[in-house]
């Protein structure tokens, strides 16, 4: 079983992040469960979307041993990085965040909104950018089951653009 927190501001799309993740899983003949919570700004606010991904069945749906955290935000870090572990691995966007907690041993630094904004012309496409390093660290689901769950998921006419974003980010490390 692999317990995942995707975390940032809201707006950044990590609650879609987080249901893309979760029906590639699916798609790759995987138990998943997938709970998000935000606060109540629209915009700016911190947004965290949890994913659990198992062989077998999920008998409590909320992460309780954290395998893998994505922080986008030096703010969500410190708020949703309260249960990283020694064992955590914890991916960062390098773009927003310098300070990492002393806890964790493996610390992914991508500068995953200035390769948006460079590779892409928007940080709009962070998102997917995250997924991909996410699924190349945790290696949780295929990456053809996660493209076909992005261009499931993704506004129509962006599935170029998102394609790319996704191979960016499973290739930056």
């Amino acid at each position: 079983m692999l317990q995942f927190r995707l975390s940032g501001s809201g707006g950044q799309g990590l609650i879609l992040a987080g249901i893309i993740l979760a029906e590639a899983a699916i798609r790759d003949g995987k138990e998943a469960v997938q709970s998000q919570s935000y606060g109540p700004e629209a915009r700016g606010g911190s947004s965290k979307s949890e994913v659990i991904i198992s062989k077998t069945s999920i008998h409590y749906p909320k992460v309780s041993c954290l395998d893998f955290l994505l922080a986008m935000t030096q703010e969500a870090l410190i708020k949703y990085g309260v249960d990283l572990n020694e064992d955590s691995h914890l991916i960062i966007d390098s773009t927003f965040i310098q300070e990492v907690p002393a806890v964790c041993k493996d610390v992914i630094a991508v500068p995953i909104t200035k390769l948006a904004k460079e590779e892409l012309g928007r940080d709009l496409f962070a998102n997917i950018i995250a997924l991909g390093t996410v699924v190349k660290v945790s290696q949780a689901v295929t990456f053809d089951a996660l493209e076909q769950a992005v261009l499931a998921r993704v506004p129509k006419g962006t599935e170029e653009s998102n394609r790319k974003a996704l191979a960016l980010g499973y290739n930056a490390l």
